[in-house]
């Protein structure tokens, strides 16, 4: 499972729409489709922390691998 997979289950968990999750983290909502979607790379540690703190959770929850408890990519 992908950064943009975890983001999103955690968003539906929360019952909260990407216009509500974006909204709450201060980001765009076309840039949390593209992450969700896989389709942006270039996911900085500042906006990962904005979601994590909209969805009280912590950046290593976004960035794990569910299926096997380990991190996804390290950060630089």
């Amino acid at each position: 499972m992908g950064v943009g997979k975890n983001i999103k289950g955690l968003r539906i968990a929360a019952g909260l729409t990407q216009t509500q999750l974006a909204k709450k983290a201060h980001i765009d909502q076309s840039g949390l489709s593209k992450i969700e979607r896989g389709e942006n790379e270039s996911v900085t540690l500042p906006m990962l922390r904005k979601i994590a703190k909209a969805l009280d959770c912590s950046v290593v929850a976004l960035l794990e691998d569910e299926d096997k408890g380990k991190k996804i990519r390290e950060l630089p």
